[in-house]
Parts: C-alpha cells; structure tokens; sequence
C-alpha cells in the first residue's frame, strides 16, 4: 500500500492579509498528480485541516474541489482535525463522506476504532487522533489523569495499542501535536506553556507509520515517526524550507520505504536586503520580482514612501522593515539633560538628528528653522507690547504658541 502523508494545510490562511486559497488549489491538484503518478492508495492529512474554527463558505468550497481531484485518482482519503480546526463542524456528516471514500476522523471517543483498507497483503488499520486538549477531555474520562498532552495522547495511543491487539494487522496513526525532537522555532502556534504540550517520541510505539501534523516544515524523528509540514508558505521564516509530503510504502510486513515528493510552490517568499536605492535597481533581483517580498531596507535614513516605491518594482511587496546598516548611538543622557543650554535652533537640530538616526538637518532645514524661529521671536516680542499673539492669541500664550511653532520647524 502507499500512502501520501500530508498535513497543515491551513485552508483559508492569509499571507499578510492576502489570500492564499487560489495557491492552495494548486498544490491540491499537484498533490493529485502525485497520487496518480505514483499509484498512492491512501492520502493522510494529519489535522489543520482549515485555518479556523469557523472557516468561510469560500473556504468548504476550496475543501470539496481539493477532496474531489483526489478522489478522481481513486486513492482514499483519511484526514483528522487540529487546534485550528472545529472537530464538530469538519466532523459534520463525515459518516457519509466516508461512503464517498473520504474519511474524517475527529471524535475522541472513537479513538480506537479504524478505519480498515485493504491491500494485496491484507487489512491496514487508520487510527485518527484529533487535536485533544486536555482541559476538555477530563471530564468525559473522569478516571484516567489528563492534566499534559502526553497523558492525552499516552491515553489515545493506549486506546489504539489496544484494538490494534485484537484487530492484529499493520496499521497508520494521524495525531496533530507537538513531539519531542522537534526545534521549538518550527511549532506553527505553541499550544500551552511551561512545557505541557510536548509529547515524547515513545508514546508513539507500535504503529507500522505514525503520520504527524502541528509542525510547518518536515521532520523526521525515526523512520515511522514524521512531520510532513505544510504545503504553502505561510510566513518568511519558512522561506528556505521544501513543501512537500511523504510517499510511504507498506509491505506484507510493515513499513518498507518512505521517500519525500515536492509540492510545487505557486509563489516563493523572499527577504530582500539593502537600501532602497539598491533593491530599485539591482537587476539581478528580477527573478524574484513576482515572490512575496519582505524587504529589509538599510538606508542611514528612514525613506519616505518606501512601500510604494518597493510595490511599484515587486508588486506582491507585503512587509517593510526598517533596519539601518549604522545604528547612530544617543548616548546615556536623559531627553531633559540633552536640553540643557541649549538654543532653540540647537534643540531642533538634536530632535532631527535623532529621529534621523544620526543625520543632522540640511543647510536648508537650518534656514528654514532659522527663519521659523526669528518670526516666533517677532510675533512673541509684539505680543509682549500688548499686542495680539501668534495666530491672535494674547501675549501671554507666547510661550505655547512657540512650542507649536518649534514643533513645526521640527517637522
């Protein structure tokens, strides 16, 4: 038998606030391919099914036409719910999905009752074990401590080990979860603190293949133990990363071979560096012009309208950051001890300065604040004889309409 192993696929996620359901489509279709072409009896999709607990009209739409293109091989299907899914609503009607060859796996009380496919060696046994959040499961198993995720997924694997003795045969289990061996920086969303969500390895014993879901890049923590990772990108970090699933393969004995097979990767994310004059003009960039973009830029001073200008050369540019390649160093002084004897003029040229990340005002900001101030001086000085202030205040706001004055030369 050989099954697909496949998870997170996330329907409905955005990519900075940009859809990505059009993208997941064509992957679903690759993954189509991939069933076609290798003779895949089985696809697995190990929870995160959709991207929220709610998921949209658009998004059930996406799921029915990616379950379909599967279908159309042949190959069954069996997936099983995460912490971002509803367990109740993708559970829905799944008894008559499952006459259709699609089998959702979402009720813990069912945790030890397969779904059974049968090959040319005989019966393979699919456990689905759903996300299981303790704090949820305890009072439907009053006797038995669930206070961890491993004491939740000891008890479902309990569960399995146990119908599995009596069933005999080679067996799959799907389980969305964080296992030990894994890097913490590659958890999609830590589910709990202080450790209690990690699940180790040896929890996993018995099953011929243990199909994992909850983790955005693929992992291998044995040989029948993995993480298939997501089919899209869904952050820059994950830009280096493959998309893909595994090919698993089972014998008359049990597990006989586990290779990778790529996605296709509709649209690539790329970290651009440099500054902005540079990422405008590098033409070696033109490859990328059509990836996700995050661009880091490194100017002295922060540019202006550095988004559009970015948006006009690389049109799907959805993140900005401004990191300086010179960092200007303010010292230890407090903003009241910067202040003291100093003019005004000086006063707005260190403000400048600082926002500027070191660079002082132009011989033309120095005029024009030069002129500000002289004119504030004036209008103060006429109001002092009694006549009207700045903008017709009394001569007594002098003093507040100069800071306003101060603030606008600053600007």
């Amino acid at each position: 038998m050989k099954i697909l192993h496949t998870s997170d696929w996330h329907i409905g996620r955005t990519f900075h606030t940009h859809s990505t359901l059009a993208h997941f489509e064509v992957v679903a279709r690759a993954m189509a391919d991939v069933v076609r072409e290798n003779g895949v009896d089985v696809v697995v999709v190990a929870g995160d099914v959709f991207d929220s607990a709610v998921p949209s009209a658009e998004s059930y739409e996406v799921l029915a036409r990616a379950l379909r293109v599967l279908r159309q091989t042949g190959a069954r299907v069996v997936l099983t719910s995460g912490n971002h899914d509803s367990a109740t609503r993708l559970g829905f009607q799944s008894e008559w999905a499952a006459e259709a060859g699609v089998h959702v796996l979402t009720r813990h009380e069912l945790l030890g009752t397969p779904v059974t496919i049968d090959d040319g060696f005989g019966p393979v046994h699919f456990y689905g074990i759903p996300y299981l959040e303790p704090m949820l499961m305890r009072h439907q198993y009053p006797e038995v401590e669930l206070r961890t995720h491993e004491q939740a997924l000891a008890f479902a694997m309990g569960r399995v080990r146990d119908d599995l003795a009596e069933r005999q045969g080679r067996s799959v289990v799907l389980s969305h979860c964080f296992a030990v061996g894994v890097a913490a920086g590659d958890v999609e969303r830590d589910i709990t603190s202080g450790g209690l969500d990690l699940v180790p390895l040896e929890v996993f014993d018995g099953p011929d293949y243990v199909a994992l879901g909850h983790i955005h890049s693929r992992s291998t923590l044995s040989d029948r133990v993995r993480y298939s990772g997501s089919p899209l990108h869904y952050s820059f970090t994950e830009g280096s990363r493959v998309r893909g699933g595994w090919l698993v393969e089972l014998d008359a004995t049990g597990l006989a071979s586990v290779d990778w097979v790529d996605f296709p990767v509709p649209r690539p994310v790329r970290e651009l560096t440099g500054t902005l004059a540079e990422l405008l003009a590098d033409e070696s960039l033109a490859p990328v012009e059509g990836h996700w973009i995050k661009a880091i830029v490194t100017d002295t001073v922060r540019p202006l309208d550095g988004m559009r200008q970015l948006q006009q050369r690389f049109p799907h540019c959805v993140a900005l950051e401004y990191r300086p390649a010179v960092v200007h160093d303010a010292g230890t002084q407090t903003y009241a001890e910067r202040l003291v004897e100093k003019t005004d003029q000086q006063i707005v040229g260190g403000f400048v300065e600082f926002v500027r990340n070191g660079a002082g005002p132009s011989d033309f900001e120095r005029r024009l604040v030069a002129e500000t101030l002289s004119r504030l001086d004036a209008d103060a000085g006429a109001g002092a004889d009694g006549g009207p202030g700045v903008d017709g205040g009394p001569g007594a706001g002098g003093s507040t309409d100069r800071s306003a004055g101060l603030a606008a030369a600053a600007r």
